[in-house]
């Protein structure tokens, strides 16, 4: 059999047929495996998957006690989020064409070695600047390891399921955040976040070994940058740092209130206009300006920010609104994993049900799971306790890791449509859709609650009578104990509203997704009209 067909690598454990070859350069071969070894490729890719996203996750959820511990304010704890999620969106325009020129190992080295060396320096000499340093190699890092666990997986399925891998391969980092809402905050602060730098170190020298001992198969690698890429890149990355800024800190600062965000976000636009006139005037571009403005991708990115935006309903809303209530983290762990399990069944149903044809009609399911979970979050009250979310938790939870496969697909299979070469705007698009997205919701639904927190208090005020019973008592008990009565109302009503908001939001979506169904079927009948034996007599 020619060379080109078959070939063996250095330790002659592979020897790979022409229908194990990878669809791209930079991706490895997919022979068949003996159990075993797929069971290696299974429990790496789930160490790869929590080394990519736990300690982000833990950082996320704690900044509260991360800014006490490390001594700043939790405006500044802000930045570690920020810079994380720029590294982590921009990753891709570099990694891609990495893994094409110089192939898997070399990347994987590149990216967690420097990782491992600053989480090591944290632990020896703990500064604030560190650990922006580190949370910029962890977006790195985060990038490269999502596909890292893709292509365990891969090794796991056969051809005709490989799409299975997407899905319980963007599943799986999904699981960090509940993972991390159930680990103790006190153990995770011992000594200034010690544990969490043991954590984040452990995870990325298990990740090390596990790749080491379970080896994919080799790459195809081709010459693949061109020196354009620099300047694309040195330019998205600042814009993508200011945008992430601007979207973690606005609510803190307040966008109003703050001059310089107004400033740090024009410089952003300004950047990303440059990014987009070299890219659409290259001859080989890194971003497909032509083919990401076209209409089926815009709707795939509007479609998916949505859906994460609606998400944020979770990670800020409802815990919001418990912590108005005066619960702390560790009276939550019922609660989240009740939302753990729900967003493993989420996966496991959407690896059962996938199907190309079903894929729009699943992101509807959804939607209005989303939708009526946030629906029953509506009405809760400053007695709400965890275990009266646990339905409506479980619903978004579950709808979350519903949605994030089918969705992944469906942009993989528009990229599989034009060819190879567009891979990194795909993965560029997606990525920003998620990250910016998930910024963009917890700014938006943190802003529209202060808003309605706002509003809702005037509205108390302006409704309290002098002859109330209750308002009297509350009155000689003191005017400070009537205030903040009315705040926690006042926030628990607003906090409903967010709920409202996002309820709509996930509706709006599911039917914009059925309108565009409709259109296809439409359009579909129309061609085949125009091209029936009658029509072509007739014409």
């Amino acid at each position: 059999m020619p060379r080109q067909a078959r070939k063996q690598t250095a330790d002659s454990e592979y020897v790979f047929a022409p229908h194990e070859r990878p669809s791209m350069p930079g991706s490895p071969y997919a022979p068949s495996h003996p159990l075993r070894r797929k069971l290696g490729y299974v429990i790496v890719a789930i160490i790869m998957a929590m080394a990519a996203s736990l300690s982000n996750a833990i950082v996320s959820v704690n900044t509260q006690s991360l800014a006490g511990a490390m001594g700043v304010t939790t405006t500044e704890v802000t930045w570690l989020l920020a810079v994380y999620v720029a590294f982590n969106a921009s990753a891709n325009l570099l990694l891609i064409k990495a893994r094409m020129q110089f192939g898997i190992p070399p990347v994987m080295r590149a990216l967690l070695w420097p990782y491992i060396v600053l989480v090591f320096c944290e632990l020896l000499w703990p500064s604030f600047s560190l650990a922006i340093v580190a949370r910029a190699a962890g977006g790195f890092l985060a990038a490269g390891m999502s596909s890292l666990v893709i292509y365990n997986l891969m090794q796991v399925f056969p051809a005709k399921f490989r799409p299975l891998a997407i899905v319980f391969a963007v599943g799986l980092p999904q699981l960090a955040t509940p993972i991390a809402r159930l680990l103790p905050v006190e153990q995770l602060m011992v000594n200034g976040q010690q544990t969490i730098h043991m954590i984040e170190l452990g995870l990325a020298l298990a990740a090390s070994a596990g790749a080491n001992l379970v080896r994919l198969p080799p790459t195809d690698k081709v010459p693949s940058f061109d020196p354009l890429d620099a300047i694309t890149l040195a330019l998205f990355l600042p814009a993508m740092l200011l945008l992430s800024v601007v979207l973690t800190m606005g609510r803190y600062l307040w966008w109003t209130d703050t001059p310089w965000l107004g400033v740090a976000l024009a410089v952003s636009v300004t950047l990303f206009f440059l990014v987009g006139f070299i890219e659409y005037k290259r001859t080989n571009p890194l971003l497909h300006l032509r083919w990401i403005g076209s209409k089926d991708i815009l709707r795939f990115c509007a479609v998916a920010m949505l859906v994460r935006l609606a998400l944020s309903e979770q990670t800020y809303g409802t815990l919001g609104l418990l912590t108005v209530g005066g619960l702390n983290n560790d009276q939550l762990h019922g609660l989240f994993a009740v939302i753990l399990f729900a967003m493993i069944g989420g996966t496991l149903a959407s690896a059962v049900l996938l199907k190309a044809p079903r894929i729009p009609y699943l992101i509807i399911v959804a939607s209005l799971i989303i939708a009526l979970g946030a629906g029953l979050d509506s009405f809760a009250s400053s007695l709400t306790r965890p275990p009266q979310l646990y339905l409506s938790q479980a619903l978004l939870a579950f709808g979350s890791t519903f949605f994030i496969g089918p969705a992944l697909l469906f942009g993989f299979g528009k990229v599989l449509e034009q060819g190879k070469g567009f891979i990194v705007s795909f993965s560029v698009m997606f990525s920003l859709s998620q990250n910016i997205g998930g910024l963009a919701g917890s700014a938006l639904l943190s802003s529209y609650q202060v808003i309605q927190a706002r509003a809702h208090t005037q509205s108390m005020y302006s409704h309290l009578l002098a002859g109330d019973p209750a308002v009297a008592a509350r009155v000689q008990g003191g005017v400070t104990s009537l205030a903040q009565v009315i705040s926690r109302e006042a926030n628990v009503a607003a906090f409903n509203d967010v709920a409202r908001l996002v309820m709509v939001i996930a509706i709006l979506t599911a039917f914009y997704i059925a309108y565009l169904i409709f259109l296809k079927r439409l359009a579909d009948r129309k061609q085949a009209l125009a091209t029936s034996p009658n029509a072509k007599a007739a014409a």
